[in-house]
């Protein structure tokens, strides 16, 4: 007999045993009954619902013995694999669920909660090297509130974020040294005081473990050193302050490179243990089921399609439903065709092209604007190629005057400064250079990278037509940048907020507000036409193509593509009423968006900003490309269709160490896009009902348009619009209104994936 049902029968076999001897002691014409047969006989197993105990050795060596349902592992069991690992504790439907415990065969040691697999909640690890962590967990990683124990003898206690340190914090050295304040990315990063076990400290702001920028070294006689801290000792200044009271400087043949040389080097961050293998990432012995016929997330099996075990041809399902009503079915036949014709009306079959072409038209000899293109790449080759001084990230309040502007003229014969070329003279503005400078080293753009994207042998791509706005873009060669022509008015309105600007990007490295790299002005000789433009980075630079885009602002009116449905591709901006999805994102990203989204509509409010949106990039993830078919019966092969989601799959992507250098908040993101379908009873209804239908997605998202204050002009039509419409329908409110119902509706569009 199988020994994974022996437990079974074996229970099976002794309530018959008693049964029959109940039997024979009530009736004696019985003779006494053997039940060896029993065990030759197929009993019936549990029923469906039916919790029951049992022990099973599987193929592969590993053993649970516990509580199960519906043959997945469910309530209280202990799971041995056969490489040493044990998990003992809660289960829920094939999933470690609740307390338990999970050794390594190294001996490390996690015990306290567990989601769905992951180790999430509150918990406590014993690594094999001594190392003890006691706090908060989400999915895997350290995350929240925690402390940590190193085998040296430090400790630190703080926030975490993603596994390391990030956050407020404070680290005690073995040796008496101690730390309180910012850390980033695991290392000491921000604002902080550093206190040496002799009562010296240092007290300012640090980058990469070393103080950087302004700082106060102090001594415990009470003479200071302050100034502008750094490795390079060309960069460092500073002025030396003696004790009150002391006429002769105690500490006067001190230099500043001796914290960096001596002091600092006493002041390592002892290194953590690396978990070799997640507990959610162990296999198990037991057959899961790949899918449910009558899942509520409709996700299907690995390759797309649908299967029970039998010869169905076709899977179908009636959750939509039409405007009059009536439920509509749609189908997906056993080789992963979609049938057009079947779909419900309300949800349209997503049919992505093979290839997309990338967007614009390149700015050959000849162009309208191929002069205009060479005066940016000349301007921008002196602008950035000029040797200036050391760049420091404390930047003055006269680096942001408005009047901090610079021209130059370039003839085309060429001057001192400038070198010949083959256009008409012009003029060239640099508005607040250093800023700029600055927050290209602030968002780790390399000056010579930056040269050869906008101004190397490769022309720009102007984009087919302007934005609402009357301005132009343009796209280098690589995608990495757009450039935007700008209205005097925005110029006007990013010189104002550039300091806050500045300090906000500065602090919050996350940001999802549009970053700037350049504010320049063109104008020809002779005339009087300026162009002014600002040169961005652009969100959708990457290998992946982007499927679907989607402006969001949480407003209704307007916001509908004027395209017909035929001519709707992937380069078409669709807007709040286009959008039938919510995105679910795992759950520490949901919470980070959360709190970024809060941070940058805080900042945009307080700058008196309004009329901002969420660009949001959808790439479908399609391992299989599978033939369609058309209405009218013939197979479309430059269309393919998306996966629907695979349990799972997200998961995979967002803990596969290959993938975690390229995702970071709005870039590269995995997550799961939900089918929305809006209600016809509900004119209001921005954002649909779910259908529980699901597609692996990639998306890219980040706040733009974040230069339109709230000036006399959006007041007028504020006034205006508010006599013919829903006052709060319109696009042109108050910033405080205009942030809360954009934050609204964002935390709706996007949700945490449970």
């Amino acid at each position: 007999m199988n020994s994974e049902c022996s437990g079974i029968f074996r229970l099976k076999s002794r309530k018959l045993q008693a049964s029959l001897k109940k039997r024979s002691k009530s009736n004696s014409i019985f003779a006494p009954m053997s039940v060896a047969h029993v065990d030759d006989e197929e009993l019936p197993g549990p029923g469906p619902g039916e919790l029951y105990q049992d022990e099973k050795v599987f193929s592969n060596g590993d053993m649970y013995t516990g509580e199960w349902l519906d043959n997945l592992p469910h309530g209280h069991g202990k799971y041995s694999w056969n490489d040493g690992c044990v998990y003992e504790g809660q289960w829920q439907k094939g999933k470690t669920m609740g307390n338990g415990k999970f050794s390594w065969p190294s001996g490390a040691i996690y015990e306290g909660n567990f989601k769905k697999g992951y180790m999430d909640g509150k918990g406590s690890y014993t690594g094999s090297n001594g190392e003890t962590y006691r706090g908060s967990w989400v999915m895997n990683f350290k995350h929240g509130h925690g402390t940590m124990n190193y085998p040296n003898g430090d400790s630190y206690e703080g926030d975490w974020r993603r596994g390391v340190q990030e956050g407020n914090g404070k680290y005690h050295w073995k040796n008496g040294h101690n730390f309180v304040g910012q850390w980033r990315n695991g290392v000491i990063e921000g604002k902080g005081t550093l206190t040496w076990a002799n009562g010296n400290k240092f007290d300012g702001f640090w980058a990469d473990g070393l103080p950087q920028g302004q700082g106060t070294y102090k001594w415990v006689d009470g003479s200071y050193y302050i100034g502008s801290w750094s490795m390079d000792p060309t960069e460092q200044s500073g002025t030396y302050y003696p004790a009150k009271g002391s006429s002769v400087p105690g500490n006067i043949e001190w230099e500043p490179q001796h914290v960096y040389r001596v002091e600092m080097e006493e002041c390592k961050v002892c290194p953590h243990e690396k978990i070799s293998m997640f507990p959610s990432q162990k296999a198990m012995g037991f057959d899961a089921p790949s899918f449910h016929k009558h899942s509520s997330t409709g996700r299907l099996s690995i390759d797309g399609r649908l299967s029970n075990g039998s010869n169905m041809s076709t899977y179908s399902w009636d959750r939509s439903y039409d405007s009059s009503g009536n439920g509509r079915r749609h189908s997906i036949d056993a080789f992963g065709r979609i049938s057009l014709d079947q779909m419900p009306r309300n949800i349209h079959p997503i049919l992505l092209p093979k290839t997309i072409k990338k967007q614009g038209e390149t700015i050959s000899k000849g162009h309208r604007n191929f002069e205009l293109m060479l005066n940016l790449q000349l301007g921008i080759r002196h602008s950035v190629g000029r040797p200036g001084p050391p760049i420091n990230l404390d930047l003055k309040s006269s680096a942001f005057d408005p009047k901090e502007k610079f021209w130059t003229r370039f003839p085309p014969e060429g001057s001192k400064h400038t070198p010949p070329h083959p256009s008409c003279e012009f003029k060239w503005k640099d508005y607040c250079p250093l800023v700029f400078r600055t927050l290209r080293k602030l968002f780790k753009v390399d000056a010579a990278d930056y040269m050869l994207s906008i101004c190397g042998n490769d022309a720009l791509r102007e984009l087919s037509s302007p934005g609402k706005s009357g301005s132009f873009f343009y796209l280098t060669h690589d995608d990495k940048y757009m450039i935007k022509t700008m209205k005097k008015a925005e110029v006007k309105v990013l010189i104002r907020m550039l300091p806050a600007y500045y300090n906000h990007v500065r602090t919050f490295e996350d940001t999802l507000v549009t970053r700037f790299y350049g504010l320049h002005c063109v104008k020809l000789t002779g005339t009087q036409k300026k162009v002014r433009f600002v040169i961005m980075g652009n969100l959708f630079c990457t290998e992946h193509a982007i499927h679907r885009r989607f402006d969001l602002k949480g407003s209704s009116h307007g916001r509908t593509t004027e395209k017909p449905e035929s001519e709707i591709d992937p380069t078409t901006t669709l807007k709040d009423l286009d959008l039938n999805y919510i995105f679910r994102l795992q759950r520490f990203w949901f919470q980070e968006f959360c709190r970024q989204v809060d941070r940058d509509c805080d900042f945009l409010e307080q700058e008196r900003i309004m009329d901002y949106s969420l660009l949001v990039g959808v790439h479908f993830r399609d391992s299989c490309v599978r033939p369609i078919t058309t209405a009218d019966g013939k197979t479309n092969t430059e269309l393919v269709a998306p996966r629907l989601s695979r349990v799972d799959e997200t998961d995979r992507l967002v803990f596969d160490p290959s993938e975690w250098a390229s995702i970071r908040l709005g870039i590269n993101m995995p997550a799961r896009a939900e089918v929305t379908v809006r209600r016809t009873d509900c004119e209001a209804q921005l954002v649909g009902d779910p259908t529980g239908e699901c597609y692996d997605v990639i998306i890219f998202f980040g706040i733009i348009d974040i230069l339109q204050d709230y000036d006399i002009s959006k007041k007028l039509e504020h006034a205006y619009k508010a006599i013919q419409y829903d006052p709060t329908a319109i696009s042109a409110v108050d910033p405080k209104q205009y942030s809360k119902r954009f934050r609204d509706f964002i935390f709706k569009v996007f949700a945490e994936d449970g």
